[in-house]
């Protein structure tokens, strides 16, 4: 008997590929359920070079795809041409189409606006691409406009550099709610965290990420800002949920076999806490100055270690802190670490406050083709005591179990569910900035605190780019509790999931066709039914889509 491992990754990190771009990863996952491929679906971005792989290692399993599969491996497989050594081609529905100029160094493709450049010793690789794009919204209370554009660069060099970034300027516009704005750290949706230009107003901002990366075969070193996700999930990740906008980090990926992976990464996080010690003087008038106040500073480390035994389980483990310290400690460096161990030797021999800690593990089961089940839990504090039934106390733990169902009977066809609780306490912390936060977004499952999730999608691809979704969520947030540390254990020991504070109902449904390489558009149609029962609990929801609505969306956009 022999055992067929698969590999989590055959090639360094490299670029990442923007989890907003969720037309390649849905076309992945759903590859993995069918047991075509693998994928480590606990640590994402992917990058572009693992997606190339993995897309390579369809097609040398073709007969195990269906017409419109092979259409669609065909379509991506374009999209990661420069990572397969190769300049792209614009083919559609199989036909190739003279729509671009070519050289034996270069192509400009005129079909999909981007130019692709590759050496003849392919030793340097580049690919520059305009981002341009616009949804409309529209529901009883007005229409909004968001407008994006932009431009990003991604580079390769001599087979061990990678260098990548992007600028996307945003902007919000309508009279439908005060400030333009559905994206704020209070409100309780899964859509992206932003920080605006303006403090208090106004829709605008920007976003600019990009990083430096050297790799080899094994792994890679680099600084980037980007957006991240570990933890398995569909809807949204208990563990790290790319809620929070994307931080500055320093990382690290170790693949140095088939079946394991390593992952390290130390984030300056912004607290938006002010440190009433620091600030600038700044020159008012001839006689007055005044004082500029500077927020505190904050970090977080964190690792997490993968294991693949077989190609029907996959294993995920590890920890994390936050921390805020007037300079980054050296100590959260150690990659391979248990750092509430390293934080006890670091401040509890001064009496001191410890810093904020957390571990947490994913789990991913595939026990036949076309099902995979999947959970993630996070352990904020944990004592075993708390696990006995006559103490009242419950641990702040959070835990996320889920399924995806693809391709039988119907191919093409997918069902997904996903299921959430956070227990009182979690995320939070008594001192406000070392709470598990960045920009004020939670950086865990967006609910926060005492509360459930549910979530469940239907989605069927009847052709090639093509995806259609109906979908039906239901949160609900049960009483919010401040973490005080004097009065920690009666706020645990109170009964979780009791009190109800806010729910919402929402069913949606979504037609996504990507008509050239990264340019799709789209059709939603989603009905709200978000219901404080609370006065407080009202700020959870953005104006534009409080109470019952039925908010109609079109788009196009080139880039995500």
């Amino acid at each position: 008997m022999s055992v067929v491992l698969c590999p989590l990754s055959i090639m360094a990190q490299r670029i990442p590929q923007a989890i907003e771009y969720t037309e390649i990863y849905d076309f992945l996952e759903e590859l993995t359920t069918d047991g075509v491929i693998c994928t480590n679906a606990a640590i994402k971005p992917y990058t572009r070079d693992y997606i190339a792989a993995r897309l390579r290692e369809a097609q040398a399993k073709d007969s195990l795809l269906n017409k419109r599969q092979k259409e669609d491996l065909q379509f991506y497989m374009q999209d990661y041409a420069l990572e397969l050594d190769t300049i792209p081609t614009y083919y559609s529905y199989g036909h190739r189409h003279v729509t671009q100029w070519r050289t034996k160094v270069s192509n400009l493709n005129l079909a999909d606006p981007s130019l692709h450049i590759l050496t003849k010793d392919k030793i340097f690789k580049m690919r520059v691409r305009p981002i341009l794009g616009m949804d409309l919204y529209y529901n009883k209370r007005g229409a909004l406009t968001h407008r994006w554009y932009g431009a990003e660069i991604q580079m390769d060099i001599a087979h061990h550099v990678a260098i990548w970034g992007s600028i996307r300027d945003h902007s919000w516009r309508g009279q439908g709610m005060m400030g333009s704005r559905i994206t704020q750290p209070h409100f309780l949706n899964n859509l992206p965290g932003v920080q605006y230009k303006e403090a208090e107003t106004g829709g605008d901002f920007s976003d600019s990420r990009g990083g430096i990366s050297l790799y080899a075969w094994w792994g890679s070193i680099g600084v980037q800002r980007e957006r991240i996700t570990w933890g398995d999930a569909q809807h949204c990740s208990n563990i790290l949920s790319a809620h929070n906008p994307a931080v500055p980090m320093f990382t690290i990926q170790l693949t140095p076999c088939k079946w394991f992976q390593f992952d390290y990464f130390h984030a300056w996080l912004p607290s938006n806490v002010i440190d009433s010690t620091y600030y600038y003087t700044e020159q008012q008038t001839d006689s007055t100055t005044q004082r500029e106040y500077r927020p505190a500073n904050k970090f977080m480390a964190a690792n997490m270690f993968t294991f693949m035994p077989c190609k029907y389980i996959q294993f995920s483990f590890g920890n994390s802190i936050v921390y805020a310290e007037r300079n980054v400690q050296a100590a959260y460096f150690i990659p391979i670490a248990f750092f509430k161990s390293l934080d006890h030797l670091l401040t509890k021999g001064v009496s001191t406050e410890n810093q904020n800690s957390q571990a947490f593990a994913s789990i991913t089961v595939r026990p036949t083709d076309h099902l995979r089940l999947y959970g993630s839990f996070f352990l904020d504090e944990f004592k075993l005591s708390r696990l006995k039934r006559s103490n009242p106390q419950k641990n702040p733990v959070s835990y996320l179990v889920g399924f995806n169902w693809s391709g039988w009977p119907i191919r093409g066809l997918s069902l997904r569910g996903e299921f959430m609780r956070a227990y009182i306490a979690t995320y939070a912390h008594s001192i406000k900035v070392l709470d598990y936060t960045s920009n004020s977004y939670l950086m865990g499952h967006y609910m926060g605190a005492n509360s459930q999730s549910i979530f469940v999608e239907l989605s069927y691809r009847p052709t090639r780019s093509l995806r259609l979704t109906l979908s039906y969520t239901q949160d609900t947030k049960y009483k919010a509790f401040d973490y005080i540390r004097g009065d920690i254990s009666k706020i645990i020991a109170e009964k979780p999931f009791k009190d109800k504070i806010w729910r919402n109902d929402e069913i949606q449904f979504r037609a996504i066709y990507e008509v050239f390489n990264n340019c799709y558009a789209h059709v939603d149609c989603m009905y709200h039914n978000a219901r404080p029962y609370t006065l407080e609990a009202s700020q959870y929801t953005p104006a534009y889509l409080a109470g019952r609505t039925l908010t109609v969306t079109c788009g196009l956009s080139f880039g995500f």
